[in-house]
């Protein structure tokens, strides 16, 4: 089976995390994805882990190395299925490269700082002028225009501008974000659906468009309450505070077990329904006092529902306190260690893991498809590029002569393996 997107041609100009996951979306749909890298290669090249055999490493045998371009997890992750092409866009040989790659694309899909694609001379109008059905998606942290356009911008600025970070976090500690680069992928996802509706306009409608996407604006109005605390915010001055801690409220929060942590809501309506069952109705808790809903606040009926709680909670892992909490119908998150999600029965059921080999990182498992099409399934077709990988294939593609390839790859115009 092939995936939807066979006959889509992305040139890709993106780097780091978030356009690198719109368009690798693309890639592992079945997209041709022409990565264009700068000669010293795209900055996630340099992001760990480093090892030097991916499939020790994941599994805690094997030490990581020191940076190495071709041995970044993070970038074999971003660029699966992709080929790569290292250009100069600086120069008047690598110009001359991007337009012929222009020539044969889909879309065109960048995210440098704001300007610089027109300074380099191959900004919106000059793209709409050669090819006019061509789209263009800049990808940006704040957007082509505004007071905020030229700021840096990383994931925890991300989070804590345009996300949920205030209330994330306990009250009475710093608030928190979500680990690593949760927020730029969500918002590379979010860009993925943009630069298939500008490839569907310049295909539908003949129409070519410049599309300025804002990863801080897919925040502001994405999910995870942003919206609703933006909008309390500005019509009533409300914050949203974090929660307490564990043992501030009955049976909520994160809470020590046998063999980690799970994260546990069953008190309000909840307790009254569900908290006998999933307890096993201990005599103690068969107490009618338990049905006052005033105790919900009472530090003292907490301190003493958590003496029996804790002992009990020592008493399960976190995967039998997860089953009796479905079965109680109580919200429950066993947090588990990435060695735990890695050998997930139900994620190796699934299929959510996905083989690879890779020249310089070995054989390996890494996380697969995101989610499932039946009809027009994700496919691994082939691991991340090395820098340049291919760049002669791609350039002979593209009509240039051996002797035109070998001048651009003598003046460093163009980078090409050999």
């Amino acid at each position: 089976m092939t995936g939807p997107l066979t006959d889509v041609v992305v040139l890709d100009l993106t780097q780091e995390i978030a356009g690198p996951y719109a368009t690798k979306l693309f890639a592992d749909f079945g997209a041709e994805v022409i990565k264009v890298e700068p000669p010293n290669g795209d900055p996630s090249r340099k992001l760990g882990p480093f090892p030097s055999n991916l499939a020790d490493w994941q599994l805690g045998s094997a030490p990581a190395e020191e940076k190495h371009l071709e041995k970044s997890g993070t970038f074999f992750y971003f660029n699966t299925n992709k080929r790569s092409i290292a250009v100069d866009l600086e120069s008047e040989g690598g110009k001359e490269v991007f337009w012929r790659l222009v020539d044969k694309a889909d879309v065109v899909v960048e995210s440098f700082k704001p300007g610089k694609m027109d300074d380099l001379g191959i900004g919106w109008e000059a793209i709409s002028s050669r090819k006019a059905n061509l789209p263009l998606v800049s990808i940006t942290n704040f957007g082509q225009t505004g007071p905020y356009k030229d700021y840096k911008g990383t994931d925890l600025v991300l989070y804590a501008y345009a996300g949920e970070m205030y209330s994330t976090g306990l009250i009475d500690r710093e608030p928190v974000k979500m680990y690593g680069t949760a927020a730029l992928v969500q918002s590379g996802s979010a860009a993925a659906t943009a630069i298939m509706g500008a490839v569907m306009m310049g295909r539908w409608q003949g129409v070519g468009q410049h599309v300025d996407f804002s990863i801080t604006d897919s925040h502001l109005v994405g999910v995870d309450r942003r919206h609703a605390s933006v909008m309390g915010y500005q019509f009533s001055g409300r914050t949203t505070l974090r929660a307490p801690a564990s043992g501030t409220r009955l049976l909520g929060g994160v809470y020590p077990c046998q063999d980690g942590w799970v994260d546990l809501d069953g008190g309000g309506a909840r307790f009254h329904r569900s908290a006998r069952q999933f307890l096993g109705h201990p005599e103690w808790l068969e107490d009618p006092k338990w049905d006052d809903p005033s105790i919900h606040q009472n530090p003292e009926m907490i301190e003493e529902f958590n003496a029996y709680f804790y002992v009990w909670l020592m008493e399960h892992t976190k995967r039998e306190i997860w089953e009796r909490a479905r079965e109680s119908r109580i919200l429950c998150g066993p947090l588990f260690t990435i060695e735990e999600v890695f050998k997930d029965e139900n994620f190796r059921e699934r299929g959510v893991f996905q083989k690879a080999s890779h020249s310089f990182l070995g054989d390996f498992e890494f996380p697969g498809r995101p989610f499932i099409m039946s009809e027009s399934p994700w496919e691994y077709r082939r691991p991340a590029p090395l820098l340049g990988e291919h760049s002669a294939e791609i350039l002979d593609e593209c009509a240039f002569t051996t002797k035109e390839i070998s001048r651009l790859a003598i003046s460093g115009n163009v980078g090409v393996r050999v």
